[in-house]
């Protein structure tokens, strides 16, 4: 499999939605939310060019790892922000990933694990941590990374984390032994390279897919999705998809209709 090419540094963002509270865009992989002191290095951020698309001021309401790619939340100003930031604070948001995970990764578990903050000191007390694991499909790779199996295995997970740690989804499907492929801090580096030669290239296999919220103004229940019918165009979601017309998937029918394989 060749893997499409990564996003366009130039290219615009891909708003997914947009009124005069909030707008919603598609977070490519490799970028960063806003600029970083501890990464100077760095070019690419959604907050300034979002800003620099639409014309005015936006607001990070959350996060995605810099090699998540998905659906990322922004506020158009401070009293929506703050309504905003507090629903993520208070777990009143429920958000949808989809991870590309070691293994077979059968029906539904709920991961209730305390972490540590990966940044704290080595006493300081773990934060509770609650994510819901549920495997949507399973390849059955015919090829021997470890010798003692004929195969090799991976999972279509779908994951609902109830609480908002940082790499929450990363570090708790490490604990159940079912690491994100290409993750390089939680997963396995032979078996990450082994795979990037088959999936034709280096990549962290998680999508930020929905967003269920109130809206800050109206109260409204809002739904958000990087529906992947409607993102043909975006790079990473060709990754995905050609990922998903490997042979040896069994129970793609699992899949909710906005991860339609095109």
């Amino acid at each position: 499999m060749e893997i499409a090419p990564a996003s366009d540094f130039t290219a615009p963002l891909t708003v997914l939605y947009h009124d005069a509270d909030l707008v919603a865009v598609y977070k490519p992989a490799g970028w960063l939310v806003h600029r970083s002191a501890i990464a100077r290095h760095e070019k690419r951020f959604v907050l300034q060019r979002l800003r620099d698309q639409i014309g005015q001021h936006v607001w990070p309401v959350h996060r995605l790892d810099q090699g998540t790619c998905g659906l990322l939340v922004f506020a158009l100003h401070k009293e929506s922000c703050q309504q905003l930031a507090q629903a993520f604070a208070t777990q009143q948001v429920q958000k949808t990933y989809l991870a590309l995970a070691r293994g077979w990764l059968l029906d539904t578990t709920h991961v209730d694990y305390p972490l540590r903050p990966e940044d704290s000191a080595p006493d300081a007390p773990p934060q509770d941590a609650q994510t819901t694991l549920h495997g949507l499909a399973t390849l059955d790779w015919p090829e021997s990374y470890d010798p003692r199996h004929p195969s090799t295995r991976a999972s279509l997970v779908l994951a609902r984390p109830h609480t908002g740690r940082r790499h929450q989804i990363r570090r708790h499907l490490k604990h159940v032994a079912h690491p994100i492929l290409g993750d390089a801090t939680h997963g396995k580096g032979p078996l990450n390279r082994w795979w990037a030669e088959r999936l034709g290239g280096q990549r962290l296999w998680l999508h930020a897919h929905a967003l269920e919220l109130a809206h800050p103004r109206t109260g409204e229940p809002l739904a958000l999705c990087a529906d992947w019918r409607q993102l043909a165009h975006v790079p990473e979601v060709q990754q995905w998809q050609q990922m998903l017309r490997l042979p040896g998937w069994n129970d793609l029918e699992n899949l909710p209709p906005s991860c339609g394989v095109i």
